[in-house]
């Protein structure tokens, strides 16, 4: 069975400079992905026409908006660069330019051409759940957040603050202080199963 080996990561982009290249329908889909999960994110976009929708978007999130054809340049001092045009050349030409200058890239539906994806996310407070199909099956993963939707509970935040202040309270080195979480936490995952 093929394995999935990507390493999952959770980025403030609150930190990170991003640009989307790119004003279509992928590009809002991107926009509005990332803004929901991060809606402090620094992002970037370039295209020489940009929808409504994500002019209106962009407006509301204080994204600057570009209007012109992609240029090397508009990489300066990016971290992350995502690029959504129907233009394979373009894209292409901005997967190649950001290897040059080792910044993370994701070329929308083009694997080949990204160092991540941009999986299934849910969030419920604190606790934030990221899904990945190893870019075979966005579907997927969009079937598997309904789930985790479904079945984590709403007051799960609740437990975590809980969680986090009788972590404070614990004596004993990191061994010891793992131990006592493992051994009190063990009965969510019991409930489940039985």
């Amino acid at each position: 069975m093929e394995r999935n080996e990507l390493y999952p990561v959770f980025l403030k982009v609150s930190n990170l400079h991003i640009l989307i290249v790119g004003g279509g329908n992928v590009a809002l889909e991107k926009l509005t992905f990332l803004l929901k999960s991060s809606p402090k994110a620094q992002v970037e976009m370039v295209a020489p026409m940009f929808r409504e929708e994500t002019i209106a978007l962009a407006n509301k999130f204080n994204i600057k908006m570009n209007v012109a054809p992609y240029k090397v340049s508009y990489l300066k001092e990016k971290h992350i660069a995502i690029a959504t045009t129907d233009n394979v050349p373009v894209n292409e030409q901005v997967y190649h330019d950001c290897r040059e200058r080792q910044i993370l890239v994701n070329v929308a539906d083009n694997p080949p051409y990204c160092d991540f994806y941009m999986g299934g996310i849910v969030t419920k407070g604190n606790v934030k759940v990221a899904i990945s199909t190893n870019g075979k099956s966005p579907t997927t993963a969009k079937r598997l957040r309904q789930f985790f939707e479904d079945v984590i509970p709403e007051n799960i935040d609740d437990l975590v603050k809980n969680l986090n202040e009788f972590r404070k309270t614990i004596k004993g080195d990191f061994e010891e202080k793992v131990e006592t979480l493992n051994e009190f936490t063990k009965g969510l995952v019991n409930k489940k199963e039985e």
